[in-house]
C-alpha cells in the first residue's frame, strides 16, 4: 500500500501512557544487556543498546482507516493500516532488512500460536487488493525497521517469525487503546450522508475523549484515515506507549468534513 502523509472512553486515556500487556512480556534481551526501565525512545537514548529502546526511529505512528466506499471492516470501527517507525523529527526509513520478509504472514502467526490474533486481524486489519498483501506490506516496510525486534534481540533458538508475530501483536493492542470510532461517537460525530463538521470539533473531540491530537487525513472532503503518535518507553516486545500530540497538522479543510457511513 502506499505510505499516508503522517495525523465516556475519557479521561483513562487523557494524557497518560498506555500500558498494554504483552504476551511476549518473559523473552529475553541480547545476552548481557542491562536495560533501563525508564528508556524512553527519543529522550536521551544516546549510548543505550538499540536491543532496550527504539532507535534510531523511536516515533511510532498506529494509522488507521476508514475505508466507506467499499466498505471494509466493521461499520462502527475504523481498521488499521500498520505501525510504523520514523525518526524522531517525522522523517522516516522503510524496507530495512528484505532478508526478513515473509510471504506468508497467516503461516508465520500460526507457527507462532497467534490463531487468535489472525482471526482479529481478518476482521480488523483489512486491505486492498486483499489482506495478506496489506500484512506483508507492512511488516516487510515497516516492521523491519524496528530495532528492538532485530534478530540480535530475539532469544537464542527463537522460532522463525517471532519477531513478526510480535510487531504484529503489538500493533493489535495499538490500535485497541485509540478506538476512533468511539472517541468520535462520544462528541456525537458519527457517520453520516449529510452531515459536515469543522475540524474544530472533530479535534475538540478527541483532545476531550483522549487528550492528544491525532493527524487527520481527507479524500475529497472526507475523512480516510488518521495517525497517532507515540514514543515507547521500553521495547516492541513489553513497551509502554507514551502518547503524544501529531507532529505535522492536518491537511483536510478547515470546515466541511464528511464522515460517510461505510456502504457498498
Amino acid at each position: 500500500m502506499t505510505r499516508l502523509t503522517p495525523f465516556l472512553v475519557c479521561a483513562l486515556f487523557a494524557k497518560a501512557s498506555l500500558a498494554i500487556p504483552s504476551p511476549f512480556t518473559n523473552l529475553a534481551r541480547q545476552a548481557g544487556d542491562v536495560c533501563p526501565v525508564d528508556a524512553v525512545s527519543c529522550q536521551n537514548v544516546s549510548g543505550l543498546n538499540s536491543c532496550c529502546v527504539e532507535t534510531p526511529q523511536g516515533l511510532l505512528l498506529q494509522t488507521q482507516f476508514w475505508n466507506f466506499k467499499p466498505a471494509k471492516g466493521p461499520v462502527d470501527s475504523w481498521t488499521v493500516h500498520g505501525l510504523w517507525p520514523d525518526y524522531c523529527d517525522g522523517n522516516f526509513k522503510v524496507g530495512c532488512d528484505p532478508s526478513r520478509e515473509y510471504p506468508n504472514i497467516r503461516e508465520v502467526l500460526t507457527e507462532n500460536g497467534k490463531e487468535d490474533l489472525l482471526r482479529w486481524m481478518e476482521e480488523f486489519w483489512v486491505g486492498i487488493p486483499n489482506n495478506e498483501y496489506l500484512w506483508s506490506n507492512e511488516w516487510n516496510r515497516h516492521g523491519t525497521c524496528m530495532s528492538t525486534i532485530a534478530p540480535k534481540c530475539m532469544p537464542e533458538g527463537s522460532a522463525t517469525g517471532l519477531d513478526a508475530a510480535i510487531y504484529f501483536q503489538k500493533t493489535a493492542d495499538a490500535f485497541k487503546s485509540v478506538p476512533t470510532y468511539k472517541f468520535l461517537a462520544s462528541a456525537g460525530i458519527e457517520p453520516d450522508t449529510t452531515k459536515t463538521y469543522s475540524l474544530n470539533e472533530l479535534e475538540s473531540a478527541f483532545k476531550t475523549a483522549y487528550g492528544f491530537l491525532p493527524l487527520l487525513e481527507c479524500k475529497n472532503n472526507a475523512l480516510t484515515a488518521i495517525s497517532y503518535y507515540f514514543h515507547l518507553k521500553g521495547t516492541i516486545t513489553d513497551g509502554t506507549l507514551v502518547p503524544l500530540d501529531a507532529l505535522k497538522r492536518t491537511k483536510c479543510p478547515e470546515t466541511g468534513i464528511r464522515y460517510l457511513p461505510k456502504t457498498n
